[in-house]
């Protein structure tokens, strides 16, 4: 096919792509067809040409399109099979599961139909490499071109705007032509780029991503020596923190794959490199696990939600990804080759789960309308903490998951969930589902505070505290001490003088648990802002008996403080705690 046959053809099925989305939306916005059928065609539309766009090149437009079709067709077969979850298609949006799923379904995949239809085989990693990045730079590429032709367009309608012309504005008030333009100018972009491969190529973005390798490691290894120092104060204070490092995970993971190359001898570099990179394979299992942990703390304290089942599953996937990569590593010789057969192993089992969310045998709305229900039934969730709020927007689960509940509510010790469910329309609950103001009146009864005059400044930084900060202060709180009493104290002093008003310090030891929890406060610009602690002498902060000890000793008598540039609470036997600026 002539270069100018190939351009024509991608900038039609661009163009066809752009009109096809645009009808679509007036279809949709129309209520034209059943909810269903749109939600099917809307899946169809995008993988389709998405599928299409991406593997024509490496691909005859003939075999791209046959290949596209298979994709297409199983990502709307998928989707609409989700759906039915749901009295009405709109529930899918309550939860990002459906839409990251689509997008997997629709990426990872194509390497493997181009390997499969034109390559050597689908286990073919070089050729899997290499159609996996050229399909990220060649999009990438195409896009960066589409913004600037757009510019060029909106600056010649403001040109012609200056001698009264109207012509391009004229036009693109014709509600297809932003379609037709952006289409049209995606897919002769895209064989452009196609053309040039030997001049735009991967290569260049490995080679810069390399020079990142050093670096991220440097950030993990002092995060991972930092872990001990500091406590595990902020690390399981919700999904975001776990969000935060399954990122760190993922980014880690892809500057690894980017070093390993296709084969050794493209990935051979200097030794430094070859050493950080090993080094970063190895303390990859440790953010994600971290993650994971996170996740499975929060899980145990509040049960399943379909967000939480999300981020399970994302930690799940990047603790395999950093055990096959350490793992690889550890094995010594040969490891880029496993590290290499590894990534095929879980890009398919990716797509695999991908695919297993969206069918009947892995619902994330039953999962969790059953774990709430089963959490009430057993007392673990007060009926106050119900949250019918979101279970209402769990489809025909949490339909179902209603009726248990109405059942339940004919029990003894279940009164109050007959008002609770008698309400139509149950609005947002408080964060966490619980109500902050009971949970601060109990943390107040319990909590030791040192000095104990102290009251006005405690209940101002109680009174900013979230629902599940109180939640988890009061049950670490409830617990008690070797020798008795609440292994829980409160520290009011002023630690950082440069800042206006007090700080406070909180120690909560989970002997059982074996951690103990380090919550630096202050108040910044009237909100609550979060500090590490670390001891200025270098020390580990105490931990098991020590902070046992240390508690026991705030409890006593209020600290001694030592004048500094930051003030610093004494720690009998050497150091000084200290809340970072």
């Amino acid at each position: 096919m002539g270069m100018m046959q190939q351009r024509m053809i991608l900038a039609l099925i661009g163009a066809a792509a752009g009109v096809g989305l645009y009808v679509l939306s007036e279809v949709l916005a129309g209520d034209l067809i059943g909810d269903r059928m749109a939600l099917a065609l809307a899946a169809f539309t995008w993988s389709f040409f998405f599928a299409l766009l991406g593997m024509a090149g490496p691909l005859r437009v003939e075999r791209a399109a046959v290949g596209a079709l298979a994709v297409g067709v199983a990502v709307a077969g998928l989707l609409t099979l989700a759906g039915l979850r749901f009295d009405s298609i709109e529930g899918l949006a309550n939860s990002p599961l459906p839409g990251t799923a689509v997008l997997v379904l629709t990426t990872l995949p194509l390497p493997f139909v181009i390997a499969s239809a034109s390559g050597p085989g689908w286990r073919d990693y070089p050729w899997l490499f290499a159609q996996a990045w050229g399909i990220f730079v060649r999009y990438s590429a195409a896009w960066v071109f589409v913004g600037v032709v757009w510019g060029v367009i909106l600056l010649s309608d403001a040109l012609f705007g200056v001698v009264g012309l109207t012509l391009i504005e004229d036009l693109l008030q014709v509600d297809v032509v932003p379609w037709l333009v952006t289409g049209t100018v995606l897919g002769l972009a895209l064989a452009v780029v196609q053309e040039l491969e030997d001049v735009v190529t991967p290569y260049l973005v490995l080679r810069l991503l390399r020079l990142l390798v050093p670096v991220v490691l440097v950030v993990l290894a002092v995060f991972v020596v930092a872990l001990p120092l500091r406590g595990l104060s902020g690390l399981f204070d919700g999904l975001s923190v776990a969000a935060t490092l399954l990122a760190m995970t993922a980014a880690a993971a892809t500057l690894v794959t980017s070093a390993v190359d296709q084969d050794d001898a493209a990935a051979d570099g200097n030794e430094v490199l070859r050493r950080a990179t090993q080094a970063l394979a190895l303390v990859l299992p440790v953010p994600a696990g971290l993650a994971a942990m996170a996740v499975w703390l929060r899980v145990a304290q509040y049960g399943w939600t379909p967000d939480r089942l999300f981020a399970a599953t994302a930690a799940a996937l990047g603790l395999s990804y950093g055990v096959v990569y350490a793992l690889a590593v550890l094995r010594g010789a040969g490891w880029r080759a496993r590290i290499r057969q590894g990534n095929i192993a879980m890009a398919l089992v990716v797509i695999g789960v991908a695919a297993l969310w969206l069918t009947p045998l892995a619902n994330p709305e039953a999962i969790s309308a059953r774990s709430q229900v089963a959490r009430v039934a057993d007392g673990r969730i007060p009926v106050a903490a119900l949250d019918l709020y979101a279970m209402d927007r769990w489809g025909r689960a949490g339909a179902a998951a209603r009726l248990r509940l109405t059942d339940l509510a004919q029990q003894p010790g279940f009164a109050g969930l007959g008002p609770a469910l008698a309400d139509p329309e149950p609005g947002p609950p408080m964060p966490d589902g619980e109500d902050p103001a009971p949970l601060r009146s109990a943390l107040v009864a319990i909590l030791p505070l040192q000095p104990a005059t102290a009251t006005a400044t405690r209940d101002q930084f109680l009174a900013a505290a979230d629902a599940y900060d109180l939640r988890s202060w009061l049950d670490l709180c409830n617990r008690t001490l070797p020798q008795g009493g609440p292994a829980c104290v409160m520290v009011v002093a002023d630690l950082l003088p440069a800042v206006p008003g007090e700080e406070v310090v909180l120690i909560l030891p989970d002997l059982a648990g074996g951690y103990v929890r380090y919550e630096g406060l202050s108040f910044r610009g009237g909100l609550l802002s979060r500090h590490s602690l670390w001891l200025t002498d270098g020390a580990t902060l105490p931990q098991d008996a020590a902070a046992a000890a240390l508690v026991r000793g705030l409890q006593a008598e209020p600290p001694a403080l030592s004048p500094a540039p930051l003030n610093q609470i004494s720690v009998p036997g050497g150091g000084h705690l200290s809340l970072s600026p």
